[in-house]
């Protein structure tokens, strides 16, 4: 990856490195599996630094980069999923401000984002709307200078802890009956209601969202009336390729432990590792960690610079490295062996948290369907 990246590039993935080393895994140990966002676990992403790349230089970040947003979150991933969970939402909650917002709107809620004073999320699944957004129930109507919205939420990551968030919400145009809307909403108003907390397989902060009769005032509209939509797929299209960075510094774990533990652990009168099936296994994982990680990088450097087929290369990424992460973490378990399956253990805790990062920001099918349909599409422009 190193010939790919800047010099700069390459400083800011040392200081992520040393700040998860350093900072996150004591406080990993301190806090163990929560699923919340608290106290010290925000101040540690105060002080880090690395929300920057998620902003404008001129709204208090150090430049929107994806590169950097994936180098971050390799790092952060398999030290302490919580914390990349957070920088994920800072992402997703932040990046449609940046998109659609006005000045207005910018300067009063992305300085804050940057330095993380507030947490953000991004509210877009429901019951009935998962994979099909088309399928969207919750409405907003328009009352003058606010607008009237009702529905429910669901699998809201970071929502019982966030200041803020996106809300998408139908908004029924003359010539478009399917219209989405987006607003900026804030835990204070009445009518934003924390339903559920959910439990997942791993620690996570999700909830489901119970909307009655949530008053936003107009001002708080994101974009245009109508535009909502795109914008939910231009944010999702910045964050995917940085979900395989996530399951990349998950793998990455998984064979540094599983590295460690063949050398230690003896069968027979001699480390595991001397087995060839087990070293094998090592040879494996070294190859997926290496192939998803070009991938991710790939499809990255074409988002920073505009490409016209950076979606493609990020679906393509986010498949692969989710993928080859689950196949990687599962073969550290069973390295492992009874150790690997025992609660509390470092790779049993990578099975759970590795598992839902192949659903969510689009599930590999819903992958599939994308780069499948760019491959449709170029063959059809080359018989013009």
């Amino acid at each position: 990856m190193e010939p790919l990246l800047s010099k700069q590039d390459l400083d800011f993935r040392a200081r992520c490195q040393a700040y998860a080393r350093d900072k996150l895994r004591p406080l990993a140990k301190q806090l163990g599996e929560i699923d919340d966002v608290p106290e010290p676990l925000r101040a540690s992403l105060r002080a880090s630094g690395l929300y920057g790349p998620l902003y404008p230089t001129a709204f208090g970040g150090q430049g929107l980069s994806a590169v950097r947003i994936c180098l971050a979150r390799e790092a952060m991933a398999g030290i302490f999923a919580p914390a990349d969970t957070t920088y994920a939402m800072q992402g997703l909650g932040g990046y449609p401000i940046v998109l659609a917002g006005s000045e207005e709107q910018k300067q009063k809620y992305l300085p804050e984002l940057a330095a993380g004073r507030r947490l953000t999320t991004f509210c877009l699944t429901e019951p009935e709307a998962g994979s099909d957004v088309s399928a969207l129930q919750t409405t907003a109507v328009d009352a003058g200078d606010h607008f009237v919205v009702n529905g429910r939420k669901r699998f809201i990551s970071n929502g019982f802890s966030a200041d803020m968030g996106i809300l998408f919400a139908r908004t029924p145009l003359a010539d478009k009956p399917n219209a989405i809307s987006a607003f900026i909403v804030e835990k204070s108003m009445a009518g934003w209601n924390v339903d559920k907390r959910l439990a997942l397989m791993a620690s996570h902060d999700i909830v489901a969202f119970d909307i009655r009769d949530l008053r936003v005032p107009r001002a708080n509209l994101l974009g245009q009336v109508g535009g909502g939509f795109k914008l939910a797929m231009q944010t999702l299209d910045l964050m995917r390729m940085s979900v395989g960075a996530a399951a990349l510094g998950m793998a990455q774990t998984a064979l540094e432990e599983s590295l460690r533990y063949s050398q230690a652990r003896v069968q027979f009168r001699q480390p595991i590792v001397a087995f060839q099936s087990t070293a094998f296994k090592l040879a494996d994982m070294a190859v997926e960690i290496e192939a998803a990680r070009g991938l991710v990088y790939r499809a990255a450097l074409k988002k920073d610079r505009g490409d016209a087929d950076a979606s493609y290369h990020s679906s393509i990424a986010k498949l692969y490295a989710t993928e080859a992460a689950f196949r990687c973490i599962d073969q550290a378990v069973q390295i492992h062996g009874g150790v690997g399956v025992l609660r509390g253990s470092t790779v049993e805790r990578l099975y759970r948290e590795i598992r839902p990062l192949r659903v969510y920001e689009g599930t590999t099918e819903i992958q599939k369907v994308i780069i499948a349909n760019h491959l449709l599409k170029a063959e059809k422009q080359k018989r013009k």
